[in-house]
């Protein structure tokens, strides 16, 4: 697929409480076709989801890179339907010399497989690649697995949020990646 980053991982769906088998995905650049199935991803994954409308108006925008992960294979325990399905997206907003990550979430049945942090890399390499000196975001302070992932990638603390997340009311870790360092480049991978 052009301009699309293919990889493939394969996991036995046999007794993991009928999650999913991830053969094969793709990452590309998102289309308007694609809103639909991010709005229903952010209903699974957060507390407060963009809306069909906040999406259609980012979706092709030149400040905003919206990328999805697509499995290509069965997207349902125990099917054989071919058909590929968007399972994942990364939303990075631009301003002047510094990026925002808005979002970044993958459906619940395909956590694990490491469709996020394929799609974080892409949007840093991009990111890199358009002369963007940092990276921002706001993580909830009990999303562990996130944290980590940021970690890895050589996101730093640098501040909190207090109260800025609801349903539940939680503090919001503003995490920084400064992509001017050499630490930054070696930890996107």
């Amino acid at each position: 697929m052009a301009g699309g980053l293919r990889s493939s991982t394969s996991h036995s769906s046999a007794g993991d409480g009928g999650r999913i088998e991830l053969s094969d995905f793709t990452v590309r650049v998102a289309d308007a076709s694609d809103t639909g199935r991010i709005a229903e991803i952010d209903a699974a994954c957060f507390s407060t989801p963009s809306s069909i409308d906040s999406l259609e108006s980012v979706v092709g925008s030149a400040r905003v890179r919206v990328l999805v992960a697509e499995c290509v294979g069965p997207t349902r325990p125990g099917s054989a339907d071919p058909r590929s399905a968007v399972v994942g997206h990364g939303i990075l907003w631009y301003a002047a010399d510094e990026a925002e990550l808005a979002d970044l979430a993958v459906h619940p049945a395909f956590r694990r497989r490491g469709v996020a942090a394929i799609l974080l890399d892409r949007l840093i390499g991009e990111a890199r690649g358009t002369g963007v000196r940092a990276i921002f975001l706001e993580v909830r302070v009990s999303n562990d697995a996130a944290m980590a992932l940021y970690v890895g990638r050589g996101f730093r603390p640098v501040g909190v949020r207090r109260h800025y997340y609801r349903r539940p009311t939680e503090d919001g870790v503003i995490l920084r990646l400064d992509l001017t360092s050499d630490e930054s480049a070696r930890g996107s991978r």
